[in-house]
């Protein structure tokens, strides 16, 4: 496939192969993602941690969980450093297959009550290479989208890789609720659980004919003809970067907590304290996920128009908002209720920044360090915001049996997103940040190849 190398080039037809790699490899590496979030809210305390208490052990079905977020960054690291040296294509293939073979691997796992202590042994290893895939996962497909692209549409075309995340939600909650009909009682937790782990690896197959087919990005292949790649770009991207790499994981807090309180927590919340149908909340995740799907390009379309600072501070209000109405809504119990509360949450609030962040993040970085400095600023919010989430409400609803400080909790966490956002530059409808050996010239006679 020929390179596209400037914004007279770059159209929807040229552009389709390159977001459909970037998104259907996403999609399918956060249908595996889901997957294990799901059952760690359901059915892991019993199948791996049985001896516990339920709501202890719920509590170290999460902290298992935990580990993927944990894994992320440190996947983001090592795969971005990968990535700004050889290329993002390369790596967008290795992900891929890591993440296939470890999920495919959890449904292989024996429980506790057949090998002891080494199912939640095998489970946490397993969930850590997940994460670590992930975390190398989100910057290449990104970048895809964003190094073959032009910059006045920006916002939009890496909107498309964001997608993955409701295509691989809704993929993996249809998927468990065919498992669940399929499999009733006992013999879902004994063998229905680990169908859809099984079935990963037709997905994989997909993803690798789709990626193998792309050649590098125009911004890669012009570092490497002009001998500029990074010797040390992880130490680089935090020696020239450090600022918009703690600027933008805390740009993510408002974004990534509420999302695994309104897809995770809400399945054990919904079901044991508010006796909520399990499958009214797949349901609702299902909604949520077309509604997202529609609404994250045109929210990003919308921010390469007024601008990515204004429009995600704007969502970030949106989310704060909501807070309140959606914990009150599920409280009703009413399924139609429910599933709205859900389809708002996750489709309107969380679409409108999750969009347009992809550009908000990597557009801080040149293309030397891009890779690196954008993963690490996305996957550290795995640390201090996504993973801990469903540990935090766990105990929060535990402690106050209510849902205030639930509410609260999403709150603050949108406005450490709306403070981080203030502190960021906007570069919508401009080049992206030059790198630190580059000088900058008119934008006139530029490339653009941000």
């Amino acid at each position: 496939m020929a390179a596209i190398s400037s914004s007279e080039n770059v159209t929807v037809r040229k552009m389709l192969p390159i977001l459909s790699a970037s998104t259907i490899g996403t999609a399918i590496e956060w249908y595996d993602f889901f997957l294990y979030g799901f059952f760690s809210a359901t059915i892991f305390n019993k199948l791996f941690f049985p001896l516990l208490d339920p709501v202890t052990g719920i509590l170290a079905s999460f902290t298992t969980y935990y580990i993927g977020f944990i894994a992320r960054p440190i996947g983001g690291a090592f795969f971005g450093w990968f990535g700004d040296r050889i290329g993002r294509k390369s790596v967008l293939v290795t992900t891929l297959l890591l993440m296939g073979i470890s999920t495919c691997l959890m449904g292989l796992v024996p429980t506790y009550a057949q090998v002891g202590i080494l199912a939640p042994l095998l489970i946490t290893i397993l969930r850590f290479l997940q994460g670590a895939g992930v975390g190398g996962e989100w910057g290449g497909s990104v970048l895809l989208s964003l190094e073959y692209g032009d910059n006045r549409r920006r916002g939009f075309w890496t909107s498309w890789p964001q997608t993955g995340v409701p295509l691989g939600l809704a993929l993996a909650a249809i998927v468990v609720i065919i498992t669940r009909a399929l499999f009733t009682g006992d013999a879902f937790s004994g063998l229905g659980w680990r169908i859809p782990f099984f079935l990963s690896v037709v997905l994989i197959l997909v993803g690798l004919v789709i990626r193998l087919r792309i050649l590098d990005t125009p911004a890669f292949t012009k570092l490497k003809e002009e001998n500029r790649i990074s010797q040390a770009p992880l130490a680089d991207a935090f020696k020239h970067h450090w600022k918009d790499i703690i600027l933008t994981a805390l740009l993510r807090s408002g974004e990534q907590a509420p999302f695994y309180l309104f897809t995770t927590f809400v399945l054990g919340y919904g079901v044991t304290s508010l006796k909520i149908p399990l499958n009214v909340l797949y349901v609702g995740i299902i909604v949520a996920a077309v509604v997202s799907f529609i609404f994250m390009p045109t929210a990003s379309y919308v921010s390469d128009i007024i601008g990515r600072k204004r429009w995600f501070m704007i969502g970030t209000l949106l989310m704060a908002v909501f807070a309140f109405p959606f914990f009150l809504l599920l409280q009703t119990r009413n399924p139609v209720a429910v599933v709205f509360s859900m389809a708002f949450a996750i489709g309107i609030c969380h679409a409108s920044v999750y969009g347009p962040q992809a550009a908000f993040i990597s557009e801080h970085f040149g293309p030397k360090l891009r890779y690196s400095g954008a993963s690490l600023g996305y996957q550290l919010a795995s640390l201090t915001a996504g993973g801990p989430a469903p540990i935090i409400a766990t105990l929060l609803v535990a402690q106050y049996h209510s849902y205030v400080p639930l509410a609260l909790y999403i709150i603050l966490m949108a406005l450490i997103s709306f403070l981080s956002a203030l502190a960021l530059k906007e570069y919508a409808n401009k080049d992206a940040q030059l790198d630190h050996d580059e000088v900058a010239v008119p934008a006139s006679v530029t490339a653009s190849d941000a």
